[in-house]
């Protein structure tokens, strides 16, 4: 395994950098790079004036040195490598540089070595995380497509095909049935013709016969009519045509000649585009702040002494909300925005939104195209609005202070209805269908997953919870109702969320505790606020895998450490 790539143990558990002072459980956000020790600003202080020495470089945690590993020189195996010969180009020991092949040699820290390559290839990782895969798989994607629309174009042409041959057929039927009775004509005329020929030859062999009789009668000797009768004169045989029978002059088909009249598929006489690959260099503004926090990752040996790994949460800081008696559940991404999450010092407000028709926003989904879709009033107003607060549309709904809507990858939102127990789909154009049946569940919670797009719903039935995951052709996939001990994990998921890692984060009214499971729907841990009155409220996740819950008792927003990275810095409230 790379030792960039977050451990097992790492994403077991959210994290909690313990000062490095013995017996002292605080958060540790600096750091001695000559005593490799994280410390708190309590124990930062009384390290500063130890008396044991006045050396010390004091910096953040995130900004430390990192420590160089430990190497036995070969040829002095009780000492540590830890130089670095400019000359000769190896690295070795403080006494191997003593020996006269070194002399007059220049020297170089190998723990400043270590520090920066090690900051170049976290910056590579950074790089492979942020730009390379996303946009790799962002391309896989678009191949995907690609193959369901050739396969959708090649079944139309198929059907084209046998469309086209169905009517060439019909037309060879409809003209032989006409060459046909063609045929059947010119017979019947012509056998008219020959009975004609006919007819004649049988009166004239009529008249024949009657020539006959009088011959006969003419030549009797008894007869003396011979004596004085006019000489006998015999009709000329009546003449007829022949009768030529038709032909048929018939084509010969080959199987090219076939194919012209069927036609022929072929690949357009077009060159092919060039897949768009998205320049590394618009990406290097939002790497450049992530770069900082994987620059807070060390080899795994050296993080077993610093992280406590355990199945519960740390709160690290809370933040009061002014101007809201009630915690908000409200995510705004500007896309048209390039944005970056860092831990500074202080908080700013960004934007802020005039939502008409809403008495306070309770949830909040951001469509692709910027625009909000806002619920936060008893009446179940759904309003949709654009960045200058303009009333688009607004819907009824029958869900009551829920984070009951959510907008999805393609652009579309869904949302709940309680009462009827139905899952609602809206297209950009304002076409709303139902989308899914929950039976006899009554759907509260809702959220569209950004990393495959799969719907995960909260959802409550009589005394029961769950939360199901579903694809987003709207198939169900997954329920999630109870722990290893089949103890049950929800009683009311009212709002919910999922994190970077694929982590379904819930906040749960009854319960009051935020229950996260991992994407198996393995019970991760639930936060209930260490001892104090934790009412949880709206949720969500930011880039960096942080978890931030609203609490609706206090009017507070609590950050909670990432699943993935450790969080060496906190921010206090504005």
């Amino acid at each position: 395994m790379s030792e960039f790539e977050p451990s097992d143990e790492q994403a077991a558990g959210q994290h909690y950098l313990v000062c490095g002072t013995e017996d002292c459980q605080e958060n540790g956000q600096v750091y001695c790079n000559v005593c490799y020790q994280p410390l708190c600003e309590q124990c930062r202080d009384k390290h500063l004036k130890s008396s044991k020495t006045n050396i010390y470089d004091i910096v953040l945690y995130r900004h430390r040195k990192h420590q160089l590993p430990e190497l036995k020189c070969k040829l002095h195996p009780t000492r540590n490598v830890d130089m670095f010969c400019k000359e000769c180009k190896i690295p070795l020991c403080s006494k191997c540089s003593t020996r006269k092949e070194h002399h007059g040699h220049k020297f170089d820290d190998l723990e400043e070595i270590y520090t920066e390559r090690y900051a170049i290839w976290q910056s590579e990782f950074s790089k492979i995380q942020k730009y390379f895969l996303p946009t790799t798989q962002g391309l896989k994607k678009d191949i995907e497509k690609d193959a369901t629309k050739i396969k959708n174009t090649m079944e139309s042409i198929r059907t084209s095909m046998k469309t086209q041959a169905e009517s060439l057929k019909n037309k060879v039927d409809e003209i032989t049935l006409e060459n046909i009775q063609h045929a059947n004509e010119m017979e019947n005329s012509l056998l008219e013709m020959l009975e004609s020929q006919k007819t004649t030859y049988d009166e004239y062999i009529a008249y024949l016969e009657k020539m006959t009789d009088e011959f006969q009668e003419h030549l009797s000797l008894t007869n003396q009519k011979l004596l004085f009768s006019e000489n006998l004169k015999i009709q000329t045989i009546p003449e007829t045509t022949q009768i030529l029978a038709p032909i048929f002059s018939a084509v010969k088909f080959n199987k090219t000649g076939v194919a012209k009249l069927l036609g022929r598929v072929s690949f357009p006489k077009i060159k092919p585009e060039v897949r768009n690959i998205q320049p590394l260099e618009e990406e290097s503004t939002h790497m450049k702040s992530t770069e900082k926090q994987l620059e807070q990752s060390k080899e795994k040996s050296d993080m077993k002494q610093m992280l406590s790994l355990s199945s519960s949460v740390t709160k690290v800081r809370e933040h009061s909300v002014p101007g809201i008696d009630k915690a908000s559940h409200v995510t705004v991404k500007k896309s048209d925005m390039k944005q970056t999450l860092s831990l500074s010092p202080s908080v700013s407000k960004v934007r802020e939104y005039s939502v008409p028709g809403v008495d306070r926003a309770c949830h909040v989904s951001v469509e692709k195209s910027g625009r909000l879709w806002v619920f936060g009033d008893h009446k179940g107003h759904l309003v949709q609005t654009d960045h200058k607060g303009t009333l688009l549309q607004m819907i009824q709904t029958s869900s009551e202070w829920d984070g009951y809507h959510t907008a999805t990858q393609d652009g579309d939102l869904i949302y709940t209805d309680r009462d009827k127990n139905l899952i609602y789909s809206i297209t950009p154009d304002r076409k709303i269908t139902e989308f899914i049946k929950t039976g006899d569940w009554t759907p509260l919670s809702i959220h569209s997953s950004h990393i495959n797009g799969d719907l995960l719903l909260g959802m409550i039935k009589d005394e029961e919870a769950k939360v199901t995951r579903y694809s987003k052709a709207g198939k169900e996939i997954q329920n999630i109702q109870t722990d290893s001990q089949q103890q049950e994990l929800y009683g009311f998921p009212h709002y919910i969320s999922e994190n970077i890692n694929g982590d379904i984060c819930t906040s749960d009214y009854n319960k009051d505790a935020v229950v996260v499971v991992d994407k198996s729907g393995k019970h991760r841990f639930s936060y209930t606020g260490n001892g104090s009155v934790f009412h949880p409220w709206g949720i969500c996740t930011d880039v960096l895998g942080h978890i931030l819950v609203c609490d609706e008792v206090r009017g507070v927003c609590v950050w909670m450490m990432s699943a993935i990275f450790m969080w060496d810095n906190v921010i206090p409230p504005p």
